[in-house]
């Protein structure tokens, strides 16, 4: 674990870190790590994510770009859309937003794609 935001913390800004993250406290802004963000069960979120992997125990709110997995465990709220591989959702965990699973993509340039869009890109059904 190379970064750790602790209970009782703050944080508003963007934060990049090589490797993994674990967030105990709160932030809000942007979040890019290169390997593993863990949000801790008092953890809350209010950030754009880019990462490898999203291990979700608290709350967030915002758009998860993850490269390769997202996991919300029981107690987790994710309030936003995901763009992933691999989603698993334990029983309990809340999800409301939109998921783009894109295995044949690379996620790692999407946020980028993603703040061009427009919404009369979006496609609708």
């Amino acid at each position: 674990m190379n970064t750790i935001l602790g209970k009782g913390s703050f944080f508003d800004g963007s934060l990049e870190v090589e490797g993994d993250i674990r967030i105990d406290g709160s932030l809000k802004g942007k979040i890019k790590a290169t390997d593993i963000l863990t949000v801790g069960s008092s953890g809350k979120v209010e950030a754009e994510v880019a990462v490898k992997c999203l291990i979700l125990g608290g709350k967030l709110v915002g758009h998860v770009f993850a490269s390769e997995k997202v996991e919300l465990q029981s107690k987790s709220v994710l309030i936003g859309d995901i763009t992933t591989k691999s989603l698993t959702i334990e029983a309990g965990a809340v999800f409301q937003g939109n998921c783009n699973m894109s295995a044949g993509e690379g996620t790692q340039s999407l946020p980028e794609r993603y703040e061009k869009e427009s919404p009369e890109s979006e496609v609708r059904l």
